[in-house]
């Protein structure tokens, strides 16, 4: 199973800069990808055309949407459809985000109509999931775990393509905030993920990926990356600079 190497540039970078970006990125990573890595990039909505076009002719390489609406087209003001994501380039969309969910309010219901939506349109999902530090004090961790997964699964079809669907846990507290979930804590969440995963989709839960996300930085990716059911990770603030998402992604490889 390929490592995925996953950056959400978030409200970061205006056009230029995006591409300036991914151009360097393409430079720094010419000829050393290693076999069995993968990158992608979230880039915010104004340049998602201008990074996928870097990323055109690299193999290996795949853009993605931060965000969408779950209906093909209509009166959404503000919104954007994943048929658009795609005309600018995504393969990917991005779902649950924790900034998402806490900040901008959305629900485990509308988290699962999106990753079923965007999976129907044609585009991979990496849907996202994780506690906040209250819910692991108190011993929540797995139920929380469940309750997103099996929300936000809920209507994506059970004989899917393992490939065109990852799950990100993301501790809430580890995110923006130097804090990294330590070995034992990311072995515990993933093993319950991967858990769930066998549970839903039986045998092919064990083909799709699961991302590590929360505080991922050149200096601890090798580690992180070489856990048991860490299948790639998703970088916040460390990914904005080509120079660090390169090394992050040629961690440990």
């Amino acid at each position: 199973m390929n490592k995925l190497m996953a950056a959400n540039w978030k409200m970061y970078k205006i056009y230029e800069e995006a591409k300036d970006t991914a151009e360097a990125l393409v430079k720094l990573l010419d000829g050393k990808l290693p076999d069995g890595r993968e990158v992608l990039v979230f880039p915010p909505f104004t340049a998602l055309r201008g990074v996928s076009k870097k990323f055109k002719d690299e193999k290996g390489f795949w853009t993605g949407g931060q965000d969408f609406w779950p209906e093909k087209e209509g009166a959404f003001t503000g919104e954007i459809s994943p048929g658009m994501l795609r005309d600018a380039g995504a393969a990917f969309a991005l779902t649950g985000h924790s900034e998402r969910r806490h900040v901008i309010g959305e629900s485990d219901e509308l988290v699962g109509r999106k990753t079923a939506f965007a999976l129907a349109s044609g585009l991979s999902v990496v849907l996202c999931v994780g506690e906040k530090i209250e819910e692991r004090r108190s011993g929540a961790l797995e139920a929380v775990l469940e309750r997103q997964l099996r929300a936000g699964l809920a209507d994506v079809p059970r004989e899917i393509d393992p490939a065109r669907l990852a799950v990100a846990y993301e501790p809430v507290w580890a995110i923006g905030t130097g804090e990294v979930a330590g070995p034992k804590e990311i072995l515990g969440a993933h093993a319950c993920v991967r858990r769930i995963l066998l549970d839903i989709f039986e045998n092919i839960g064990n083909d799709i990926k699961i991302l590590y996300g929360g505080s991922v930085k050149p200096d601890n990716c090798a580690e992180i990356i070489a856990l048991d059911n860490v299948d790639g990770v998703l970088v916040g603030g460390a990914s904005l600079a080509a120079e660090s998402f390169a090394r992050i992604v040629l961690a440990g490889a």
